[in-house]
C-alpha cells in the first residue's frame, strides 16, 4: 500500500484566518463604510437617520472648492517635498556610506543606531521637544540667536507661516531619513559582490559605482521608498497635529488634520471628512501608479512580453498539432 501524502498547505490557510478576519473588520470595512457616507448627510453624533443625498457627489464637490481643503493640499505637498528631497539625498549618502567595500567605517553599529533612533520616538514627544526647543520668550533656539548678536530680544518663531512650515519638515526629514536609510542599505546589501568586485579591478571610482551600478540596481527599492515616502507625506497627521495643531493661520494644516477637524472638533461633519478621505485616497492611488510606471523596470517587462508570446506560440502549436492528430 503506497503512504498517504501529508497535505501541508491547509495550515497556511488556517493560520492566515487571524489576519483576514483582523482585515476585514478592523481595515476594509472601515475603508468601506467611509466611501459609502461620502455620499451620504452624516452629520452630528444622534443622526438617526442617513440618506444618500440628491447629488451623490455633492459633498466632494464641496472639499474641493472649500478654501481651508485647498490649503491644507498645498501645506502637505510643501513639507513633504521639503521633508522628502533632503531625507532621500541623505539616505542615500549614508547608505552608500555604510555599504563602501573601499572605506571601512569603525563604529558602524553604533552609528546605524543613532541615525534610526528618532523613528522610534513617539511623536507626542518629538512635538513636545521642538516645542520646549523654539518656544517664546524662552527656548535654547532664542538663547542662540541672542548669543550670537542676530536679535535684540526673543523671537517668536512659531507664529511665523514658513518657519513653522520649514520645523515640521525638518522634524518629518529629522524622523524619517534613518528609516529610508536603512532600506536603501538593505536594497544594496543584496547586489551581488561580484558586481562590484569587477567594476573595481576596471577602475571605476566610487561616485562611477555609485551612479553607474549601485543606483541602477536599486530601482525597485527606490520605487517603494518613494511610494511609501508619498503615502505617508500625503497622510501626515500626528505632528502637524501637535506640535503646531495646523497653525499658524493654517500654516501647517494638513489634510489628514483638516479630515480630523471636520470629523470630530465639534463639527462631527462625517459625510465631508468622509470624502476628504476618498480624494486623498484618490491621488496617493494616482501618483503612485505614475511612480510605477515611470520608474518599472523596462528590461524585466520586455523579458515578461517575450516569455508571454513564447509561451503563446508554443500553446498554439500544440493545438495545431493536436488538431491535425485528431484529423489523422
Amino acid at each position: 500500500m503506497g503512504k498517504k501524502k501529508n497535505s501541508y498547505a491547509k495550515w497556511g490557510y488556517i493560520f492566515s484566518i487571524p489576519f483576514v478576519a483582523a482585515f476585514l473588520v478592523f481595515s476594509l470595512y472601515p475603508i468601506l463604510y467611509t466611501a459609502v457616507i461620502g455620499f451620504t448627510d452624516l452629520q452630528g453624533l444622534f443622526q438617526n437617520e442617513v440618506h444618500i443625498l440628491a447629488d451623490p457627489l455633492k459633498n466632494f464637490k464641496d472639499v474641493l472648492t472649500a478654501p481651508t481643503f485647498q490649503t491644507a493640499l498645498k501645506n502637505t505637498v510643501i513639507i513633504w517635498i521639503a521633508n522628502f528631497i533632503p531625507q532621500i539625498l541623505l539616505a542615500l549618502l549614508l547608505a552608500a556610506w555604510f555599504t563602501s567595500t573601499r572605506h571601512k567605517i569603525k563604529g558602524e553599529g553604533f552609528f546605524k543606531v543613532v541615525f534610526y533612533m528618532p523613528n522610534i520616538i513617539t511623536a507626542a514627544t518629538i512635538a513636545i521637544l521642538f516645542k520646549a526647543m523654539f518656544d517664546y520668550p524662552m527656548s535654547p533656539a532664542n538663547d542662540v540667536v541672542m548669543t550670537l548678536g542676530l536679535a535684540d530680544g526673543p523671537i517668536n518663531f512659531l507664529i511665523n507661516k514658513n518657519v513653522s512650515r520649514a520645523i515640521v519638515a525638518f522634524i518629518q526629514f529629522w524622523m524619517w531619513y534613518g528609516y529610508t536609510m536603512i532600506i536603501l542599505i538593505s536594497g544594496i546589501l543584496g547586489i551581488s559582490p561580484e558586481i562590484f568586485e569587477a567594476a573595481e579591478v576596471d577602475g571605476a571610482n566610487g561616485w562611477q559605482t555609485f551612479f553607474m551600478i549601485t543606483l541602477p540596481n536599486i530601482k525597485t527599492i527606490l520605487l517603494f521608498t518613494l511610494v511609501t515616502s508619498v503615502i505617508g507625506g500625503l497622510n501626515m497627521f500626528d505632528i502637524p497635529k501637535l506640535f503646531m495643531l495646523g497653525g499658524p493661520d493654517n500654516a501647517t494644516l494638513t489634510t489628514n488634520v483638516f479630515i480630523y477637524n471636520q470629523a470630530f472638533s465639534g463639527s462631527y461633519m462625517y459625510n465631508k471628512a468622509a470624502a476628504a478621505s476618498m480624494i486623498m485616497f484618490v491621488i496617493i492611488l494616482i501618483i503612485s501608479a505614475i511612480m510605477f510606471f515611470f520608474l518599472r523596470d523596462k528590461d524585466e517587462e520586455e523579458a515578461y512580453k517575450i516569455e508571454k508570446a513564447r509561451i503563446k506560440k508554443f500553446k498554439a502549436e500544440q493545438k495545431a498539432l493536436k488538431k491535425a492528430g485528431k484529423e489523422v
